[in-house]
């Protein structure tokens, strides 16, 4: 059985991340744009999370993917959330930007998170209170407090345009939010409730341990393993930046 410190989960993690792209890259174009009987759900998608949970279930864990529901030990201290694929679209139409999200949450929230870029390899890690990394290299959010000044990541339409800089639409938000974690993005604005805790869980844990701010527009909590739960996600490099996107999400 393997360990369950942070440490040891996101190696284990990294390897299912690992087998995860080269089983997605074995599959011929056709192949990944298959669709199943699931609204949303491609082959690839069953693909990816098949080999992703030979891995995880290594460990002494509960699991909540989004392709497959419950697994592993429900008992177990610590649960992983996984999304096999985020951004299948993305990846079904050979756009490169599609990404493995895992994270682990104990009684205390989130413990730690690993998001893969599987398009390109390139790996973001985090531990609580330990930092966050991009490719081994610490990394820390822009410091943007202006809207005028910040450039933002969009999941659909937002309740209102602002006058900010520039703005990216990427369809994968756990990348979108790794981006803000790296500096890249300044900001980041769901225009719904529609984000579930595997899509986020990762992106939210790289977004705080960088020093960013990351919130529910209705304030919910975040850290939830609820395969129900909807989100509608801000996130931002500075609190002021944060409180000044509020309205693209309809609120004050």
């Amino acid at each position: 059985m393997a360990d369950t410190d942070p440490e040891s989960l996101l190696e284990l993690f990294s390897t299912a991340g690992a087998a995860v792209r080269v089983a997605v890259g074995t599959l011929s174009d056709e192949q990944k744009r298959m669709k199943t009987g699931r609204p949303g759900q491609y082959g690839l998608d069953l693909v990816a999370d098949g080999v992703a949970l030979r891995y995880l279930r290594e460990a002494d864990v509960a699991i909540v993917s989004e392709e497959s529901a419950h697994s592993g030990n429900d008992g177990a201290a610590i649960t992983v959330v996984l999304d096999p694929i985020d951004g299948s679209t993305n990846c079904a139409r050979g756009l490169s930007y599609y990404a493995t999200s895992i994270a682990a949450l104990d009684a205390e929230g989130l413990l730690c998170a690993l998001v893969v870029n599987q398009a390109t390899g390139i790996e973001y890690r985090a531990i609580r209170g330990g930092g966050a990394t991009c490719g081994g290299v610490p990394i820390r959010v822009s410091d943007v407090e202006k809207v005028e000044d910040s450039v933002v990541a969009l999941s659909g339409l937002p309740a209102r345009f602002l006058q900010w800089k520039q703005y990216r639409v990427f369809g994968c938000a756990s990348l979108a939010l790794c981006d803000v974690a790296t500096g890249g993005m300044d900001g980041y604005v769901d225009g719904g409730p529609w984000h579930a805790p595997w899509d986020y869980l990762g992106g939210q844990l790289m977004v705080q341990e960088a020093g960013g701010f990351i919130v529910d527009a209705r304030n919910n909590a975040l850290a939830v393993s609820d395969m129900d739960v909807r989100r509608q996600l801000i996130a931002a490099s500075t609190g002021k930046l944060l409180a000044a996107l509020r309205p693209a999400a309809g609120k004050k």
